[in-house]
């Protein structure tokens, strides 16, 4: 019998990981990610957990567990993972690098041209300069799509090679953009030679010009929240929308109230993301307890994301065609009014349970079909 504990926002987890698709004994216990404590590891002593970004794996975790041989995170980011540790304890890792790259890309598209629809129409005099910071899957999707629509852009990666998207300094991305968009991994002071932790302060706050529009949808301590608070307290014309927030789950009032757009850390949320999520830490996980690993499945990796899938009616050449379609594709509006309907009108803040209970319930939407 192998035993798993998996986060319960985990998609589609028992069409994946289940007796039949593994032709092996299998207890799948579900939990909400903020509880898979050591306490829990004790109680049922887990051969693996699947989790998503806000369960940290750690020492703390696991000290006093021996366990657990796999560790699948069905996100692109790790920061909630010590690598290292899991390493040294001979733990296999995976996470699911590239599974919702279109669906943040989109996201970040969606806002822009919520809040600037005049974006839509490409000017070869005065183009729209969209700067990136962090080219990795989900910043270079966002620079194809930007390019595709004509629009000009400043990228911005000091640990990968200059190239057409990678083509400026981080102070040409604050002042000279009309749109930043973060795509950062959370690294901290002592643990990165350029840590990510607070980029966003006041010092590069009062680069950016008051008309650009900043969207973070990477991590929430990569900007720092009362530095932003005291910028928007001065420019309240300032244009920011958050996915994520400094100290999610909570969402301070004062902030909900200053921003453009939020939303409760959903930007990856399309059933497609979620749906490669589970299929990639799948296949690890196969290839972990099959024959080149623990040899204890009898099967090999097998796409189910095609079975799982309904027709996708969403293209976006067809958006392209039909700007005003987009609320059809993305009503992001809409993802906005649950987080501020979340906030009690006496309350200081959204509370944990609110902003969990909006990301478990959510209605996944679909990605739009990109092709080029």
């Amino acid at each position: 019998m192998l035993t798993i504990i998996a986060d319960s926002n985990i998609a589609h987890l028992h069409d994946y990981f289940n007796e039949e698709i593994l032709k092996h004994p299998i207890n799948v216990i579900e939990m909400a990610g903020r509880d898979i404590t050591p306490e829990a590891l004790e109680q049922h002593q887990p051969d693996a957990l699947l989790i998503r970004s806000v369960t940290p794996v750690d020492a703390k975790l696991l000290d006093k567990n021996q366990s657990v041989k796999f560790v699948g995170s069905a996100t692109i980011g790790t920061d909630h993972v010590n690598e290292g540790y899991v390493s040294l304890r001979g733990i296999r890792f995976a996470n699911a690098a590239g599974c919702s790259k279109h669906s943040v890309a989109q996201y970040v598209l969606s806002a822009i041209l919520q809040l600037r629809p005049d974006y839509w129409s490409a000017n070869e005099d005065k183009p729209v300069k969209v700067g990136i910071i962090g080219l990795g899957n989900i910043g270079s999707t966002l620079a194809r799509y930007a390019l595709d629509l004509g629009w000009e852009v400043l990228g911005y990666d000091p640990f990968q090679s200059a190239s057409i998207i990678n083509n400026a300094s981080l102070d040409q991305v604050l002042t000279e953009s009309d749109v930043i968009s973060l795509h950062v991994p959370l690294t901290m002071l002592g643990h990165s030679e350029l840590p990510t932790y607070h980029m966003i302060d006041a010092a590069a706050l009062a680069k950016i010009p008051q008309q650009t529009l900043l969207i973070n949808t990477a991590r929430g301590p990569v900007v720092s929240e009362a530095d932003l608070l005291a910028e928007l307290d001065k420019s309240p014309q300032r244009q920011v929308v958050l996915d994520v927030f400094e100290h999610e789950p909570q969402v301070p009032a004062q902030l909900l109230k200053k921003l453009a757009i939020a939303t409760p850390h959903i930007a990856g949320y399309t059933l497609e993301g979620k749906l490669r999520g589970t299929q990639i830490i799948f296949d690890t996980f196969v290839r972990s307890y099959g024959e080149k690993g623990a040899d204890i499945l009898t099967i090999k990796e097998q796409d189910l994301m095609a079975d799982l899938l309904p027709d996708n009616p969403y293209h976006w050449q067809d958006l392209k065609q039909a700007p005003e379609k987009l609320v059809e594709f993305y009503d992001i509006k809409a993802d906005d009014s649950l987080l501020r309907e979340a906030l009690d009108e006496s309350a200081s803040a959204v509370e944990g349970q609110a902003f969990d209970a909006l990301r478990k319930n959510y209605a996944l939407r679909r990605e739009w079909l990109f092709e080029r």
